[in-house]
């Protein structure tokens, strides 16, 4: 579910009107650190409908300190505010980093997304040879007909993409580095215990586990604020070798809006909350991959946060990858909802040392 805001410009009354209004088990095979050779060129771009992004750089996380680089354990990149006159572009809810530069999105009204971001040395500056096409059922025709359109998360296993599906709570995979976005869906067992979650309060992030970790071989799913009893954010883990369930525990009225994986195995946690006197909020945390394991209730340090002082809006999605110095780049996309109010923003940092 996409919460709605307007970052840094400002939230209008019919904004925070729509903030309320809006919106047996899989066996993963554990398999070596993903190889982005394993996506040709095909498959990311011919089969879809090329269109046009238009990108308007900043180089000011903080408007106020435009100086200012270093935020918590984040170091600013830069940033990027995406239009496009294309009527499906928008609603960027999961996204993949394939490499520095390519990645793979999708969209709450189940679309598949592909791009390349531009670089001006290390600050990204552009969007270059964009792509958007349906996804597509297990009988060739879209999610969307199925009525399978709140396509909310995404996980990549080499050429194997997950997708979570919200309000309908569907898992589905897809073998993209084989088809493309022609590859049609292949719906996986629901994880046992996470039956009865509210509708729009369903899987907001899903995540794959590689080797060497420990936990290899398994997808894990977070719910978006589906509580327990103690008021923390119920999770999945599906397949590998510990599967079962496990929960979050929620701060200050934070929800989770997606996950990834960093190099060294732990779980990257985007989250953001929304209140009628601060506006929209978002906050990244760490959570420690040898705290997660059945039954347990998992914690982390805040690594940044940031409020409607600084260029965010909707952070829905996010991505990691390396560079070849070895640095770990944190890639966020904002979910503009398909609303005039709000942006697809585009941030970069870069994960800082302690």
């Amino acid at each position: 579910m996409g919460a709605r805001g307007v970052g840094a410009r400002g939230l209008t009354v019919v904004g925070v009107l729509a903030v309320l209004l809006g919106g047996g088990a899989l066996t993963p095979a554990g398999r070596a650190e993903p190889d982005p050779a394993v996506f040709s060129r095909a498959s990311l771009g011919d089969q879809g409908e090329p269109i046009t992004i238009e990108a308007r750089p900043f180089t000011a996380f903080e408007p106020a300190r435009p100086d200012r680089l270093r935020f918590g354990r984040l170091h600013f990149r830069g940033g990027l505010e995406l239009t496009s006159r294309h009527k499906a572009f928008g609603g960027i809810s999961g996204l993949v980093m394939l490499d520095a530069a390519r990645f793979v999105a999708v969209t709450d009204k189940a679309d598949w997304l592909t791009g390349r971001i531009v670089y001006d040395g290390s600050r990204p500056v552009g969007v270059a040879d964009a792509a958007i096409a349906p996804m597509l059922g297990p009988d060739g025709r879209t999610l969307a007909a199925r009525g399978w359109y709140d396509t909310e998360s995404l996980a990549r296993d080499q050429g194997t993409l997950y997708v979570g599906i919200e309000r309908v709570h569907r898992i589905v995979r897809f073998d993209f580095g084989r088809d493309g976005m022609a590859a049609r869906a292949k719906p996986l067992p629901w994880p046992a215990g996470l039956q009865g979650i509210p509708s729009n309060r369903g899987v907001e992030a899903l995540v794959f586990v590689p080797k060497p970790f420990r936990l290899a071989g398994t997808l894990i799913a977070i719910t978006e604020r589906a509580l327990d009893g103690a008021g923390d954010i119920r999770a999945a883990l599906i397949g590998g070798p510990q599967p079962g369930l496990f929960t979050i525990r929620r701060h200050d009225g934070f929800d989770i809006s997606d996950a990834a994986l960093l190099p060294d195995g732990d779980l990257l946690l985007v989250e953001r909350r929304f209140t009628w006197t601060t506006g929209v909020a978002m906050r990244l945390r760490r959570i420690p991959q040898a705290a997660i394991m059945p039954g347990a209730v998992v914690d982390g340090p805040e690594l940044v946060g940031a409020d409607m002082g600084f260029q965010i809006d909707n952070m829905e999605a996010v991505g990691v990858h390396p560079t070849a110095a070895g640095e770990t780049v944190l890639t966020l996309v904002s979910d503009d909802n398909f609303s005039f109010l709000q942006r697809t923003v585009l941030l970069q940092f870069t994960l800082a040392d302690e």
